[in-house]
């Protein structure tokens, strides 16, 4: 097994001809079209302010290591130039490698690219898979023979003309398994990462959205978490119901304390630029997680038996230190620790980055309950927890 150490937060990036109907990525399933009026879409698609330093440059002042890019989502479209099938990306009024371009940006921008590519496919004449979901408008014929075949034909186009590719995230799985195509994966390109939503279990596990069963407090096995900036779409939609920074800074914390990676999906208009709401949003996440200076990645659990009152939270230690990241916030302005190892030589405040005010002393709030005296604390004051109500609150100690 690969190291769990290997985490990192990321940009996901779904993009596709769906984004000119401002719908949602499943477009054609989710508002049932007919698939031969959703495939005319190609004929319109002219991204013409497509410019993807934007994108890698949005990404790495927020602090993200890494952009993973959908090469080919449900509808089987194909955002690069392959030779294995007409409908794809050339075959439009933009004529150009999208893909191409992306990788040239982010090699020049010291980026990492990985790619996403969906087992669904709606357009290819063997693409149904009677073992799977999402087949709701797949064509009628099955030969899965044939399909591995075409599978393996487009990623190797991926994964040999496009540069060093981080991980491959599969989707959707197909229920079959068959080791030869992640074999391939790894032959073509190695070192690489993969999912286990492929045709065998991969490297990493892909919990998304709610992240409802992530477990307990450190990952088992490599993961990476993913969310939208948008509930309703991972792809662009007009009318979008966005989630808070709160919440998606939070689940941030959480999943990279964990020791998790974590990829935010942005959905770029039908012209090649992202929406100034969402990228307003990769701003302000961004302001948060490079203000914690790298404490989220690489990290080690820290075993220690800590009791703290009141609040949850997680422990992680790097470089001699320990950070506690309060995922869920916190509603006082100091912290007691009931049981810790020794007195602190330092504590700080990664938010603000300043030094906190520290003491061991009683605390008349908590009490023995047989002789009624005030317990001892190691008492941490000086949290400006109102001006930081939008975003987890993460405490260094040096012991």
């Amino acid at each position: 097994m690969k190291a769990i150490k290997e985490n990192k937060f990321g940009m996901f990036i779904h993009w596709g001809i769906y984004s000119q109907l401002g719908l949602q990525e499943q477009a054609i399933a989710r508002y049932d079209m007919d698939p031969a009026e959703y495939e005319k879409l190609a004929e319109t698609f002219n991204p013409v302010k497509y410019d993807p330093e934007q994108w890698v440059l949005l990404a790495k002042n927020a602090g993200m290591k890494y952009i993973c890019f959908t090469t080919k989502h449900h509808d089987g479209f194909c955002m690069w130039d392959t030779k294995y099938t007409d409908y794809n990306i050339m075959n439009t009024p933009y004529g150009r490698d999208v893909l191409k371009e992306l990788a040239e940006a982010c090699e020049k921008h010291g980026m990492l690219l990985s790619l996403y590519y969906s087992c669904p496919d709606w357009n290819y004449e063997y693409g149904r898979n009677p073992h799977a979901t999402h087949q709701w408008k797949a064509k009628e014929k099955v030969d899965l023979e044939k399909y591995i075949t075409y599978i393996k034909n487009q990623i190797t186009e991926l994964l040999t003309g496009y540069g060093k590719i981080y991980t491959f995230f599969w989707d959707i799985p197909p229920r079959i398994e068959d080791r030869s195509l992640n074999e391939l994966v790894r032959k073509l390109q190695p070192g690489i990462y993969i999912n286990n939503r492929g045709f065998d279990e991969g490297d990493f596990s892909t919990p998304e959205r709610g992240y409802k069963d992530v477990g307990s407090n450190r990952f088992e096995q490599m993961t990476e978490a993913c969310n939208a900036v948008g509930e309703q779409s991972w792809g662009y939609r007009e009318n979008e119901d966005y989630h808070s920074i709160r919440y998606l800074t939070m689940a941030i914390d959480k999943i990279m304390a964990m020791g998790g990676s974590y990829l935010l999906n942005v959905g770029p208009k039908p012209d090649g630029t992202i929406d100034e709401k969402s990228a307003a949003m990769i701003r302000r996440v961004g302001d948060w997680y490079n203000r914690m200076e790298g404490c989220l990645e690489e990290t080690d659990e820290d075993t220690f038996s800590y009791k703290i009152r009141k609040y949850k939270h997680l422990v992680t230690k790097k470089d001699g230190k320990s950070y506690f990241h309060f995922f869920n916030g916190i509603s006082s302005s100091a912290l007691a620790f009931e049981i810790y190892p020794n007195v602190p030589q330092s504590v700080r405040l990664m938010n603000t980055g300043e030094n906190l005010p520290f003491a061991v002393c009683k605390l008349p709030e908590y009490l023995d309950d047989e002789t009624g005296i005030a317990k001892t604390f190691l008492h941490i004051q000086g949290i400006p927890i109102d001006e930081l109500e939008s975003e987890p609150i993460v405490v260094e100690i040096k012991w």
